[in-house]
């Protein structure tokens, strides 16, 4: 399914955020809640480590995608919305790679930091990334990032972010995809997605009004193809 092959293609194979999400795996006592779960990135990588981790999405299909990926492996998975989710359980570890808290608007927020709260284990850690010092662009006034690319049962596709556009409370990231066949049929449309402009002192105010406790930050550096990350951790 195409929505799986574009969620791959432009988040699946970042990897600089494992290393931290490995050692939290470690430190907390288990199992392990990924908001945001997308195709099965972190998710997959923990469960070959031995963690028991529960794989939250909106979207059906990559989980679909998680699920077979996952084979023996001990993931569960949930099509559910991280602003309001109830899973009858607690996790020693709930983490929100990817920016997912970044996605959600305001009120949207309050309900992602409600809803986990209500699923920490006593003293469990919440660790959710933010994208740190992003800067508005376009391709008029700088040379465009490399596009992600993937080749997927002959075809072809091309991810190229164009501009990052300064919205408001918000940051618009805007893409072009194209793909063009085997036989060389091309097309090609615009996505855009919209990001919070929320920092860690935001969270973290939020996040005390609803019973979480600052517990530090960490920052996760750039790559070439990648912004720096602070991923900003709460204690219930």
């Amino acid at each position: 399914m195409s929505v799986v092959i574009w969620h791959d293609i432009e988040c699946g194979r970042y990897a600089a955020d494992l290393p931290l999400w490995r050692e939290l795996a470690e430190a907390e006592a288990g199992p392990i809640l990924d908001l945001g779960a997308g195709t099965g990135r972190v998710t997959l990588d923990l469960a070959r480590r031995g963690h028991e981790v529960v794989a939250l999405d909106r979207e059906p299909a990559f989980l679909a995608a998680l699920r077979e990926r996952a084979g023996e492996l001990a993931v569960e998975t949930v099509v559910g919305d991280a602003a309001r989710f109830h899973l009858d359980r607690r996790f020693g570890l709930v983490i929100a790679p990817m920016q997912t808290i970044q996605l959600l608007g305001a009120r949207g927020r309050k309900g992602f930091l409600k809803s986990v709260r209500a699923h920490l284990a006593p003293h469990g850690l919440l660790a959710c990334a933010l994208a740190s010092d992003i800067e508005a662009f376009d391709g008029l006034s700088v040379v465009l990032p490399l596009p992600d690319m993937g080749v997927v049962d002959g075809t072809s596709y091309y991810s190229q972010p164009i501009a990052l556009r300064d919205a408001g409370d918000r940051m618009a990231i805007e893409r072009v995809r194209t793909t063009i066949t085997a036989a060389g049929d091309r097309w090609a449309c615009e996505d855009v997605i919209h990001l919070d402009k929320i920092d860690a002192a935001r969270v973290e105010v939020d996040a005390t009004k609803v019973g979480l406790r600052p517990a530090g930050t960490r920052i996760i550096a750039p790559t070439d193809e990648h912004e720096g990350t602070t991923v900003v951790m709460l204690r219930g």
